[in-house]
């Protein structure tokens, strides 16, 4: 018989790589009558390097068991100098979008939560413009217009973090604002941003007449973990869309949107079913 979800759960773990590892993680959950669904192991190099490590695995009530399974594992966590994290499948993680004027990233998001692909529960979509409320508000989801300008910015983001609290990913749908420090240490590698894959080389506004005056053959978009660093988070997904001479601005602007659409898809729900270690300015996708 299937594992039902309330069965459960997945554990991320990092440390430095040795010999016993998958052994006293695979001993642990078994002694406590866990089956192993799947397990990803990755290391950057075995004599000295660092192992990442993610284990589905599947447990009567395990939402129950939960707290006493993170106490007990903490003598091994210590063994072996391990990082750890434990998640139950049932808990839907709360989302937070961001969105201003362009709706083809957030529908994306909402036709993938909304045919199941994307489990989570979407609390809320906060907008700097009033223009996408028409897209939102028939999925039930409230609708939240916080202003942005020079003079009000910090006001804003006192708002937005209210809103957020208990907010457990932030997605940046191609959200036209520049997020803060300040807001990123509330949701550290917990906030999500989509952009077009030109940057370095077409910094600035209107990058794909930029693209389309240098010829370009590949148009793309990258999917990343927001730091305070503009755009220069560790990567999750990204993805390229093949174009030719025939291409004009908005064929490019067209082909552009789908793939950033999917490629953000691919990150938020990789984030939500525990499938990225962040590693420095890297990340590991057990996808």
């Amino acid at each position: 018989m299937a594992s039902k979800l309330t069965d459960r759960a997945r554990m991320l773990i990092s440390c430095p790589d040795q010999p016993g590892i998958v052994a006293a993680v695979s001993q642990f959950l078994f002694e406590r009558g866990a089956n192993v669904i799947q397990s990803d192991q990755h290391t950057t190099n075995p004599y000295g390097g660092l192992f990442f490590m993610r284990v589905d695995f599947a447990l009567p009530d395990v939402v129950q068991k939960a707290p006493a399974l993170e106490r007990e594992f903490a003598t091994i966590a210590d063994q072996f100098q391990m990082e750890f994290r434990l998640s139950v499948a049932e808990r839907l993680k709360k989302v937070a979008i961001f969105v201003s004027k362009e709706s083809h990233a957030l529908q994306e998001l909402i036709w993938q939560w909304k045919s199941g692909d994307i489990r989570a529960e979407i609390a809320m979509v906060i907008s700097n413009h009033p223009d996408l409320a028409g897209v939102v508000e028939p999925f039930g989801i409230p609708f939240h217009v916080v202003p942005v300008t020079k003079e009000t910015k910090a006001e804003a983001e006192t708002k937005q973090l209210e809103l957020t609290a208990g907010v457990d990913l932030v997605v940046l749908a191609r959200y036209m604002q520049i997020i803060s420090g300040n807001f990123i240490s509330h949701f550290p590698h917990r906030v999500i941003n989509i952009h077009h894959s030109f940057l370095p080389a077409f910094v600035g506004a209107n990058p794909y007449a930029q693209a389309e005056k240098r010829g370009v053959k590949l148009i793309g978009a990258t999917a990343h973990y927001v730091t305070e660093e503009l755009d220069a988070g560790p990567i999750i997904e990204q993805d390229v869309q093949r174009v030719d001479h025939r291409s004009d601005v908005d064929d490019l602007r067209r082909l552009g949107r789908h793939v950033e659409r999917v490629v953000l898809a691919k990150a938020v729900a990789w984030h939500l079913e525990d499938r990225v270690l962040v590693h420095g300015n890297k990340t590991v996708v057990f996808a």
